[in-house]
């Protein structure tokens, strides 16, 4: 990879690389042994004689587990399974329910250290980054545990007639949830989802990405030890394509995380059947670093913001605008920063950014770094692979003079590469944010907090963080996260995320009188009185 030069040339980069940090003794191997793998399979639900799937390590490239193939007829058994024990579980009151999602948060928080050997083994990402994934789990657990009872409870409504008339909405379970889940955050885009479902009543058909089905595995075994009866969540495994639509297809609810191709596959399944959908999608996720900002604070801000699980993080940062005035003193800060975080594989805390996940996650990053230096843009730092680490190992990589016809400006890329554009007025800056079809998450970077909410305000993201990269709005489990435009439909966390998985019943009784001419009242008088009572009932604000 060469950095161009104003003429266009493009002479080759000094040896200057991203430093390797210690491995540690631990293997994968050695955390992920073939008696945890056969106990863990256990778990999948396989009929007969099920043929098996591979997957590999990527810290290594070596195999790290076989595990049974579902098929569209196993996934019709884990429905009937699922719903005949939604059946009993939604008749328990509701905190019955939600006291197994707080006995989970005590039993992951105490073994969270076997988890986040099977993150960093399925996933190739730094430890920090996989106790990411233990945090908002156990937030989660604590959330829902705490707060389904609210949620949940049935709630007095102002009746047709005012005392006449006793009106109440409840919340019964949708049934059983059809769940479809991916790679990059396998504890937190499986379980996670799955705990508000839980509390609401419902059962959970899941299909893992087959890469990173261990942790999901892991998981339901946690939730079943912790009093979830071990029929209500099923977990099928096989090629999406084939295993996808009959989860789609049984489901009474889909929750889906996944790319915004497949996601519009999933809605129009969905709505075939006329069942609801959640789905959180894609993101070309913009940080805005005004005039005004901490420069400091904003550098270490953005590589958390753009590097964090290599950047395999659908809230990542792949667009920095800078304001013009200060984005020299920010790129010195923010390259200098990226250029000294610590590629590693090993299994224990201490490298600052892993690996990718696959060859198709290494190979579209080097495609948008390659095409683009190609077109134009300079590699500010990284931009290359790193195979004397592991085989799927790529530096943290900033990019500038990124233009529009290039790839790597509106796909995209989740990896570990940003472009940086600058800005000269907010306004220009907020129209460029905005450029896209997507809207996931934001930030804005101000020493002015409450000129960092009105810009946020003016940003069409689903998210936005003001001084902070993503986890600020992401780790406030009260209050919703997800997409607007191509980024989705739906949300996950707070209110939304739980009656999601629910249907609202109005229950009305009607008392004395009914609602039509009666005592000798003909249809015209009736319609006088009931008019005067509409007067009166917006005279004494009554909604």
């Amino acid at each position: 990879m060469t950095d161009n030069t104003a003429d266009g040339q493009a002479p080759v980069r000094g040896e200057q690389r991203n430093p390797a940090a210690g491995g540690g003794a631990r293997t994968v191997a050695s955390v992920v042994p073939a008696p945890l793998v056969a106990r863990l399979a256990r778990g999948v639900t396989a009929t007969g004689e099920p043929e098996l799937v591979h997957t590999i390590a990527p810290l290594t490239g070596e195999r790290l587990a076989s595990l049974p193939r579902s098929t569209p007829a196993d996934v019709e058994v884990a429905y009937q399974l699922a719903r005949r024990a939604q059946r009993s579980w939604a008749a328990l009151p509701v905190r019955r329910r939600a006291a197994v999602l707080l006995r989970f948060h005590d039993l992951l928080l105490r073994r969270q250290e076997e988890v986040l050997d099977l993150v960093q083994a399925e996933t190739g990402k730094a430890r920090l980054h996989a106790f990411e994934e233990v945090l908002a789990v156990a937030m989660a657990a604590r959330h829902y545990g705490r707060t389904a009872p609210g949620y949940l409870r049935d709630r007095r409504r102002l009746g047709a007639v005012p005392v006449l008339t006793h009106a109440v909405e409840s919340r019964r379970a949708k049934g059983v949830i059809g769940q479809i889940s991916p790679w990059n955050y396998p504890l937190e885009l499986s379980v996670g989802d799955a705990l508000p479902a839980f509390a609401a009543g419902n059962a959970v058909v899941n299909k893992p990405d087959t890469q990173t089905a261990l942790t999901a595995l892991w998981a339901r075994e946690l939730l079943v030890e912790a009093g979830l009866p071990a029929d209500l969540w099923q977990i099928v495994i096989g090629d999406g394509p084939v295993v996808g639509p009959a989860v789609i297809e049984h489901a009474d609810y889909v929750s889906f995380t996944g790319s915004t191709r497949t996601g519009r596959q999933v809605a129009q399944q969905a709505a075939g059947r006329l069942v609801g959908a959640s789905l959180e999608l894609g993101g070309k996720n913009a940080m805005l670093v005004l005039a005004d900002a901490d420069l400091d604070r904003a550098a270490e801000g953005a590589v958390r913001a753009c590097f964090s699980s290599a950047g395999q993080l659908c809230i990542s940062i792949e667009r920095l605008l800078v304001h013009r005035s200060v984005a020299d003193d920010f790129l010195a800060r923010f390259v200098a920063r990226t250029a000294a975080l610590r590629l590693g594989g090993g299994l224990a805390y201490g490298a600052d950014m892993g690996s990718l996940v696959s060859e198709r996650q290494l190979e579209n990053v080097t495609r948008h770094v390659e095409e683009a230096v190609k077109a134009g843009a300079t590699v500010l730092t990284g931009g290359r692979a790193r195979p004397d680490l592991g085989p799927l190992f790529y530096e943290p990589t900033v990019l500038d003079g990124v233009t529009p016809e290039m790839a790597v400006c509106a796909e995209e890329t989740f990896g570990p590469v940003v472009s940086v554009y600058r800005f000269d007025t907010e306004d220009e800056a907020v129209a460029t944010a905005n450029a896209t079809p997507y809207g996931l998450n934001s930030s804005v970077w101000t020493r002015d907090s409450r000129r960092g909410r009105a810009i946020a305000a003016r940003l069409h993201t689903g998210t936005v963080n003001v001084n902070e990269a993503y986890a600020a709005a992401y780790g406030s489990v009260a209050s919703p996260m997800g997409g607007m435009g191509d980024s989705g439909l739906g949300r996950r966390h707070g209110a939304e995320g739980i009656l999601r998985y629910t249907e609202a019943q109005t229950i009305a009784t009607q008392r004395l009188v009914p609602l039509a001419p009666s005592f000798g009242l003909d249809d015209e008088r009736f319609a006088a009185l009931f008019t005067t009572g509409l007067k009166a009932m917006k005279a004494f604000r009554l909604k």
